[in-house]
């Protein structure tokens, strides 16, 4: 298994970014995926989650109405646009999966990719 975030920076408020996270090793289309992020000095933070078929996103209430999840079956994608960007999104944002965990809302998922960093800063 193998998650490759890209797309991180710096950004000022009110600021976007998209993220992408390129998945290979499993079947992409059969796994929820998801993201969660870490600001420095703490822990992970579930941030969104996107089902496998029916792609139904779900989102943390920190970023619900500024980020979009979506997920390119036929290319192995998993994206967050994220819009209106603040401060507090600052940290190292990780894609992950987990074939025995697929809910969203957690943070423990067995598969994370090295994630990518944002930084949001005037």
């Amino acid at each position: 298994v193998q998650l490759v975030e890209s797309g991180g920076g710096v950004v000022e408020p009110g600021g976007a970014l998209l993220l992408s996270c390129a998945a290979s090793g499993f079947t992409f289309s059969a796994f929820n995926m998801h993201w969660v992020r870490q600001a420095p000095g703490k822990g992970l933070e579930w941030v969104s989650s996107i089902s496998a078929g029916l792609r139904t996103p779900s989102y943390s209430d920190s970023v619900k109405g500024r980020f979009t999840i979506s997920r390119d079956n036929a290319h192995d994608t998993l994206t967050l646009q994220m819009n209106s960007l603040k401060t507090e999104d600052t940290g190292r944002y990780y894609c992950a999966t987990d074939p025995k965990k697929p809910w969203p809302g957690r943070t423990d998922y067995q598969w994370l990719g090295q994630g990518t960093q944002v930084t949001v800063s005037s």
